[in-house]
């Protein structure tokens, strides 16, 4: 943690018992997937009841509940003292110490500011937001859409395609955090704009490289086995996004013309031909 000053040695433990009876904070970093079964693995050693801090983006399969629902229901002792944390912050870079902002966000004031004290650094700015549905849905949504960032890049359409891409990935992030209760200016900070930029320009984006392998004609596991057993959370999340817009009502084409690629042997070319030759309307 940046703002935590770590003794000299540290210890990488699968003894939980003795890792989390006296933790004052917790964070979960684990794939959207397996994030339940921790939260039940980790709840019979909370202790004291200890600040959770969840940084999985993603959208739970067949329930479409974000990540801090679904901590809250695991952790229910715990559940004033849970807040979420996203933002621009590629993990490689953040462990070299580059600079970069993010935000935590908590239903409860005192939460959030909390986990701002714990992780702010002259290196890592962390900005509190009491919107957590925006602030989740943000960063869990732009991973679909910075697959379609990667696809273009792999397929070399230029930058004035993948500016018009992000543009619209971002609005219909916000369509349907929207329709779902977020305030739509979440999507401008860093939870939606700011970490949409940063994965989709990097090569250090998982679902920025599944985009170009995807590009180079490769089928989805092929693209999955070539992050050498890291996750890209918008494959999982693309499906589950879908489910949440059919249930409020919500156009979101380009989520699901990646279905579509990911799941349904469209070719990456013929997706991006449809968004082009889809019917002109207002912005």
């Amino acid at each position: 943690l940046p703002g935590v000053a770590f003794p000299e040695s540290l210890t990488v433990t699968d003894d939980w018992g003795n890792s989390l009876d006296d933790a004052a904070a917790v964070l979960f970093v684990v794939p959207s997937r397996t994030l339940r079964e921790n939260a039940r693995r980790v709840r019979p050693y909370l202790g004291r009841g200890p600040l959770v801090i969840c940084a999985t983006k993603g959208i739970e399969e067949g329930t479409g509940k974000p990540m801090l629902q679904c901590l809250a229901e695991e952790l229910p002792e715990v559940a004033a003292r849970l807040a979420c944390l996203s933002g621009p912050n590629l993990a490689r870079e953040v462990v070299r110490g580059l600079p970069t902002s993010t935000v935590v966000a908590s239903a409860n004031e005192g939460t959030a500011r909390e986990a701002q004290l714990l992780l702010n650094s002259t290196t890592f700015r962390v900005y509190t937001n009491s919107d957590v549905v925006g602030v989740e849905l943000g960063g869990a949504l732009k991973n679909i859409i910075v697959i379609g960032a990667g696809v273009i890049d792999g397929l070399g359409l230029g930058d004035n395609a993948k500016a018009a891409f992000l543009t619209r990935g971002l609005a219909e992030i916000t369509r349907l955090g929207v329709a779902a209760g977020a305030q739509p200016m979440t999507f401008m900070g860093n939870a939606g704009l700011g970490d949409l930029m940063a994965t989709a320009i990097s090569g250090l984006s998982r679902n920025h490289r599944v985009g170009i392998a995807l590009a180079e004609g490769k089928s989805l596991q092929q693209a999955i086995d070539g992050l050498g057993g890291e996750v890209a959370e918008g494959v999982t999340t693309a499906a589950a996004a879908m489910e949440m817009a059919r249930a409020y009502g919500v156009e979101m084409p380009i989520t699901e013309l990646t279905c579509r690629v990911l799941f349904e042997g469209l070719s990456a070319r013929d997706a991006l031909a449809e968004l082009m030759e889809r019917e002109p309307k207002p912005e």
